[in-house]
């Protein structure tokens, strides 16, 4: 049972100071999908909730319009510490609300999701002059993803998710994200999505606070072959693994002419 409630805001737009962006929206507080390494979990500190991360939603409200003018030639993202497309969106439709005042704004606008639901938004999507919209798939396993990411879109509806955005001239990425050590193949991912794909986007799996005992915890039940390198990665701190990762990224995409971020290398 998902603990639902209301949290008011005065605006949904926030400066932000990740180098890649400039504004966030992120129109919940809260993320059903449960993903077991989500990174976003340290966002619980900032809620009256006493459940855990994952098993309450706060829904935001404001009468504030968005300022378009103040985010013209910007990069925004929807959204950051919440999936836009969880669950509780077909219910109260934040998400559709603040695009719909996005619609005129000359701001570059991206979505990162773990929906099918995102469909619902391409009549918005095709009146928006800026955007591109993202699908996070970190593994193929249909069963693994039960196990990492519960309540979120199976993998194959994600990879139709992006094959009806490209078809519909909907700019698309796909993240491939996080990266997790030992178990994302992202050759495979880029081979089952490359028809329907314009950009990959590429982010590792950051492991810290209580997430982190989580994942260690899914590595030493279910895959205890890969508890030495998760170790030398998240206890010794080695950068190796994803030193390594970063080349064999680069030298994929390179040789076969994909436009690609990894934005954990920026």
């Amino acid at each position: 049972m998902i603990a639902q409630d209301y949290t008011r805001v005065k605006d949904y737009l926030n400066k932000t100071k990740l180098k890649s962006l400039d504004y966030v929206i992120n129109p919940y507080v809260g993320c059903p999908h449960k993903c077991l390494y989500c990174y976003a979990s340290y966002m619980s500190s900032f809620s009256k909730h006493t459940e855990s991360w994952g098993d309450f939603i706060d829904v935001k409200c404001t009468n504030k319009k968005i300022n378009i003018f103040k985010i013209k030639g910007k990069k925004v993202q929807i959204s950051t510490v919440t999936d836009p497309y969880n669950n509780f969106e077909k219910e109260f439709g934040v998400t559709r609300k603040v695009l719909e005042q996005l619609i005129k704004s000359e701001a570059l606008i991206s979505i990162v999701t773990k929906s099918d639901l995102v469909l619902r938004d391409i009549d918005l999507f095709k009146q928006m002059k800026h955007i591109d919209v993202g699908v996070s798939i970190s593994m193929l396993d249909e069963d693994l993803k039960v196990k990492l990411e519960p309540n979120s879109s199976s993998i194959a509806q994600r990879i139709e998710t992006l094959k009806v955005l490209k078809s519909e001239g909907i700019k698309t990425v796909c993240y491939i994200s996080p990266i997790i050590p030992g178990i994302t193949v992202f050759e495979k991912i880029v081979e089952a999505t490359k028809d329907y794909v314009d950009e990959y986007c590429f982010d590792k799996l950051d492991l810290r606070s209580s997430f982190k005992t989580k994942m260690f915890n899914f590595i030493k039940q279910e895959h205890k072959d890969l508890i030495p390198l998760y170790d030398a990665i998240y206890v010794k701190k080695t950068s190796d693994y994803f030193e390594k990762t970063t080349d064999e990224i680069a030298n994929y995409c390179n040789k076969n002419n994909l436009k690609y971020n990894i934005k954990y290398h920026n």
